[in-house]
């Protein structure tokens, strides 16, 4: 064991599980936001000295490596990385029972250290060992790849074999919060060990005290869309899971008719929340008669300042990257110094769009990012509905657009949207300067929310539960032009920290649209071509009123006091 553990198992009894982890572009441990978000959190535990274990998958070949074909189709390949050139292994083995064969789990440690010097460990578990068959081997491969029992497989080794790796390395865990549903198998480990024999001899069943499991539990949940629900039909748990819990115990608090690892994360969980006011009023309604408290997402606001804009505010507020809320006093700095900043960073993403797409773009024309992943809800051709229109509002307030992002390989609905993207960029080359760059990933969203002027977010409502691009993009003095929907909800303040489209009820795609022209040729464009004073206003209100509040340090604290010392 290595003795670098020795001063974590110590002093650490939070363990934090999800199945996806954002730490560094070349460990490929994460697909999107729910992992960025997870990196994110480490960085901050690790600033403010949480002590936290992040327990998650070794996801060997990754998620998806994206290319773009002729056609503008998304093609995607296994994405592998070198485990052993980012963690060590652990000398420490524990084994669960899948499909009635012993399953094998090793650890990795990695140690993510953050700029004052503080430490975090991170435990990534991995089946390929030559203990396992060929098959199990391969659960720790792909990260959200495979069928049914695929998934349920990669789900059994986080939650059953996380918490079981975590006891073999000596660590005492005293809450487990669980990022998402992936998890929920923890919690049934957990009531069987609170199990126990009924007095009365007749009676064999074991009794679960599920109070017990319940004050050790905390689970957040990211989505209020039914298939970031996952759902296992009883037959594949039985097969898969034997008979590590009696059934009918399972669909007590999984439900009756279907294996629902949200429905069993609420039922023995006593700390529940959504990621912004929005979401946790939302989930509620979907799951009624449940105690959702919100804690509003953040992102790790040193890791996703430009470096321009990491000088400018080293210069000012020497503390900001442990203390963001020193840049409510933003709206203070020098008009030209924010405007060089924003003009270095811009420069590099135009830099980085000639080379990855091999578009020249604009320094002086506004620039439009869109970058997230690629679905259905987001409606990233949102901005396309009226061709002839776009190419109205182009021809008198030029602008240029950046688009970004991935499906899922069994998202045939995303994948489609990014064909139908490229299609349009190709449709209006000569007319309207817009590149989709490939592969995104960290790098890529660095060069996007630090380079973008105008950050363009269009989900349909409810159902962005916090989103955290638009958070990075402020950072760095960009504005916001976003539907009214997850944490744009709390930080818009409209012609001060950006924009809306639209109000807050949901409406049509065309209805919002048209709200989106609108916002583009009465007020977007002409503030940025007639008003550049009033312009870099508003960046300095970005900053200072959304940066200095939407970070992981103020998410964490609210995590620590209200839910790991609960």
């Amino acid at each position: 064991m290595p003795h670098i553990l020795n001063g974590f198992i110590r002093s650490t009894h939070v363990a934090y599980f999800t199945m996806e982890i954002a730490l560094r572009n070349e460990m490929h441990t994460y697909s999107g936001g729910l992992g960025v978000l997870a990196g994110d959190m480490a960085r901050s535990c690790a600033d403010l000295r949480i002590p936290v274990v992040f327990v998650s998958l070794v996801s060997r070949k990754g998620y998806l490596r994206q290319e773009i074909g002729q056609q503008g189709q998304q093609l995607g390949y296994s994405d592998p990385w070198e485990p052993q050139a980012w963690a060590k292994p652990l000398a420490a083995k524990v084994a669960i029972d899948l499909e009635g064969r012993a399953v094998w789990i090793r650890p990795w440690l990695h140690i993510l250290t953050c700029p004052l010097g503080h430490t975090i460990p991170v435990i990534l578990l991995d089946t390929d060992l030559e203990e396992n068959n060929a098959a199990d081997r391969e659960i720790t491969d792909r990260l959200y790849g495979g069928d049914e029992v695929y998934r349920l497989k990669q789900e059994a080794v986080l939650g059953i074999g996380g918490i079981r790796v975590l006891q073999a390395l000596g660590f005492d865990i005293r809450k487990y919060h669980l990022n998402e549903g992936h998890a929920a198998l923890l919690a049934v480990e957990l009531l069987r060990r609170y199990s126990r024999l009924p007095e009365h001899p007749k009676v064999t069943e074991p009794i679960y005290e599920s109070d017990h499991v319940r004050e050790r539990c905390i689970f957040t949940t990211h989505t209020p869309v039914e298939a970031g629900h996952d759902q296992f039909p009883y037959p594949i748990v039985e097969r898969v899971l034997g008979d590590f819990i009696e059934l009918d115990e399972l669909r007590r608090y999984a439900g009756a008719e279907r294996c629902n690892m949200t429905r069993l994360a609420l039922n023995l969980s006593d700390y529940v929340n959504g990621v912004a006011p929005r979401h946790a009023e939302i989930t509620r309604g979907i799951f009624p008669g449940y105690e959702v408290q919100a804690i509003s997402n953040g992102i790790h606001t040193g890791s996703w300042a430009h470096r321009a804009f990491a000088r400018l505010y080293d210069k000012h507020f020497p503390r900001w990257s442990h203390e963001p809320e020193a840049l409510m006093h933003a709206d203070q700095l020098d008009d030209d110094a924010i405007w060089r900043a924003h003009g270095e960073a811009k420069t590099e993403l135009i830099g980085f769009v000639k080379d990855r797409a091999g578009i020249a773009m604009d320094l002086d024309l506004p620039l439009i990012g869109f970058a997230r992943r690629m679905t259905g809800y987001k409606r990233p051709e949102l901005l396309f509905a009226d061709v002839e229109r776009l190419r109205v509002l182009h021809k008198t307030r030029p602008f240029q657009v950046v688009w970004a992002g991935k499906a899922h390989p069994r998202d045939g609905e995303g994948a489609r949207l990014i064909e139908n993207i490229n299609r349009h960029i190709r449709e209006l080359a000569g007319e309207v300067r817009m590149a989709f760059l490939p592969n995104y990933d960290l790098e890529v969203a660095r060069y996007l929310v630090s380079g973008s002027d105008v950050w363009l977010n269009t989900p349909l409502p409810p159902l962005e539960a916090s989103g955290t691009s638009g958070m990075k993009a402020a950072v760095n003095g960009g504005l916001n032009l976003s539907v009214l929907d997850g944490w744009w909800l709390e930080a818009c303040i409209e012609g001060v920290t950006g924009w809306s489209i639209g109000d807050d009820v949901p409406a049509s795609a065309n209805r919002q649209a048209s709200h989106l022209y609108d916002k583009l040729e009465n007020k977007v464009l002409p503030l940025y071509y007639d008003d550049r004073a009033r312009w870099i206003w508003m960046m300095k209100q970005s900053i200072s009123k959304i940066a200095c509040y939407f970070s992981s340090q103020r998410m964490m604290r609210r995590y620590a006091a209200e839910a790991y010392l609960h």
